[in-house]
Formats: C-alpha cells, structure tokens, sequence
C-alpha cells in the first residue's frame, strides 16, 4: 500500500484557507494533520472547519513531528527564510508562500542549503495571475509574432486616490515585507516567464502616506513607497518602464504592453484580481502585426490554456511525477534580486546591475 503524504500547515492565512488546504485534501493519498497558526485559538477554528487533527502553538513543534513529510508556509514574507530552513534542516519538503523572503540574502541562501537536500522538494507559491495566459504569450514570442522586442511597459495600479484615513496594512511594515513592495513582484515573475531576468534597474518612488494607525490606534510610520517607475533593460536589448502605485485616482485597468520589430501585444489584467477570488479568465490578450489597423483579441485556446495547479505540482514533484516549473527558488531568487536592486537604485539614486 502507497505511504500517503503528510502535509503540515504553518500560517493559515485566506489563500492558504482557499487555495492550499482544500488543494492539497483533493489529492488522492495526501493528507492535512496538523497546523500551526498566529495563536493556538485561531489554530483550533482552522483545524475544526478543515478536520485537521492536530493543532500546534508552535511552529518548530510541528516541523519536529517526525509524521509529516512536508510542510506549507503560509506566513508573511518575514517568516519564509527561519521556517524554511528549519524545515529542510528537519528532512521535510517545503511550499512556501510568496513573496520568497526578505531580501536577496536570505533568498540566496535558502536556494543553496535546498541544493544540499537535492531528494527535498523546494516551491514557491507563484505569481497566478496570468497562469491562463502564459503559454500562449510565450508561444506568440518565439513564434515571431512581435518580432524583436523593443519594450515592455507594464502597469499597476491598486486603490485610487490617495486614502489616508485606511489603517495600517502588514504590506506597508518592512519589518514583516522586507524589501517587497505592492505586486511588484508578482508582476515582475511573470514577465521573468515570457522574456527573462532584466539586467539593469533605475528607479525611483515616493512615499506620499508616511503614516497610518494599526488596528489598536496606533501610529506606524511607512518608509515603503506607494508609487514607483522603474526602467530597467533586458538581455534581448528590450527597454521596460514598470510603474507600480496604489495613489493614481481615476487611472488605467492593469496592463501590460509589449512592442515588437513586427507587432504588439497588450495584456488586460483588470478584474483578475477580487476581494474573494482570483479570476483567470478575466485576463485577456490583444495583438497587431504591421499588416494589421488596429489590435484585436487574440483567443486563449483550451489546449494553452492554464490554471491553478499549485499543491498538484508540489505533489507530483515529491512523487517524481513532474518537476516544478511555477516557481522554484531559482526564480524566487532572481525576482527578489530584482526587488532588492529596484530599492538600492532609489536609495543610491542610480542605476543597480544585475545579477547582485
């Protein structure tokens, strides 16, 4: 009879309550046993509306159970590097949430000690929203459809205009974030998947909000920017102006725009992303070539078509089914090098090559 998985789960956060718990109970063969949260209490609602039988206070408690095989790490970025290399340390494969870690540091190393557990399988929870649509932008680039890229310009934009009275959010805490900022870096992995890691960044940003209350009244002063323009180059010689910002009032859905030599490709991401839910199919794709007036959309075919597989993969990695593709540390690394370069370049106002 096949050994089923034991899967242990530290930080039950919503999308580890949406997506990871019921992702990984779906699986023939795996099982959820135990969870470790903020508090004991909060650990206990989870466990009772997931049937979890065990519940620690601790987190190292749980990576010390000799029963689970794997753990799923559902914290804020500031917890990623401790819990993971505890974990590799204690034999178990690690699913870590996004973003990777802190800085590039920390990044750097959990990528070389998971490179001395080569039997332990590492992931990173990836960037999902344009899972429906990456294989069909990839094959549109290497078909020629653009020709040579010349720039890309992307742009972010979450909230409206500047709101000063909303209460301190754990995104705006470099204690518990690092050097992530907005959905830089979510944004940023998907267009490592379609034309690879830039090479040089320039950037600026501004904190037009340095403070909010939390939750109990108290004051908390920001040094994390809420809007950022980043140039920065390409390999292929492409240029990319990414704007990322939560204060431009009556801007633009989020889009994405890549020129060619030959053609033109935007990316509609405007509703991907609820308050509830992640909806793939409300990213769309338009093109033109030089024979064309004007950019039509291009269909998404079922056969290109992606999707959230996440604890699928990480599963099918451990059983020596497939290897992971979305996203490995390799990656994680190289977009966090990117959100450290971007936060040198507008501390040292010049320009960060990369790699670091």
């Amino acid at each position: 009879m096949k050994k089923k998985l034991k899967i242990g789960i530290i930080g039950a956060g919503l999308n580890t309550k949406i997506k990871h718990i019921p992702g990984f109970q779906a699986i023939d063969g795996v099982q959820v046993v135990a969870v470790s949260n903020r508090s004991k209490e909060s650990g206990e609602k989870v466990a009772a509306e997931f049937k979890i039988p065990k519940v620690y206070e601790s987190w190292p408690d749980l990576i010390e159970d000799r029963e689970i095989d794997a753990v799923c790490i559902g914290t804020w970025p500031y917890m990623h590097y401790p819990m993971t290399m505890a974990a590799l340390n204690a034999g178990k494969h690690v699913l870590t949430e996004a973003r990777m870690a802190m800085n590039a540091a920390e990044a750097n190393t959990m990528l070389e000690v998971s490179r001395a557990y080569p039997e332990l399988v590492t992931q990173i929870v990836p960037s999902p929203f344009t899972f429906g649509i990456d294989k069909t932008i990839k094959r549109l680039i290497s078909d020629g459809y653009v020709g040579e890229i010349l720039s890309v310009q992307l742009i972010s934009h979450t909230g409206g205009f500047i709101d000063k009275e909303s209460n301190m959010h754990w995104r705006l805490d470099r204690d518990l974030s690092g050097y992530n900022v907005m959905l830089m870096g979510i944004w940023y992995e998907a267009l490592l998947r379609w034309i690879g890691h830039a090479s040089s960044v320039t950037a600026v940003g501004k904190v037009n909000v340095n403070h909010r209350k939390d939750a109990d009244g108290h004051v908390n002063f920001i040094d994390i920017p809420d809007h950022i323009e980043i140039i920065c180059n390409f390999p292929s010689g492409a240029i990319g102006h990414l704007r990322f910002t939560t204060i431009t009032g009556h801007a633009p859905g989020d889009q994405i725009w890549i020129y060619g030599s030959e053609g033109t490709i935007r990316i509609d991401t405007q509703g991907v992303l609820t308050p509830d839910a992640l909806d793939l199919d409300a990213v769309t794709i338009y093109g033109g070539t030089k024979q064309d007036e004007d950019l039509k959309q291009i269909e998404v075919s079922t056969e290109e078509k992606g999707y959230w597989r996440v604890e699928e993969e990480f599963i099918g990695a451990i059983r020596g089914h497939e290897q992971v593709t979305h996203t490995t540390f390799t990656d994680g690394v190289k977009y966090m090098e990117f959100t450290e370069a971007v936060y040198r370049s507008i501390q040292e106002r010049k320009t960060i090559n990369l790699p670091l």
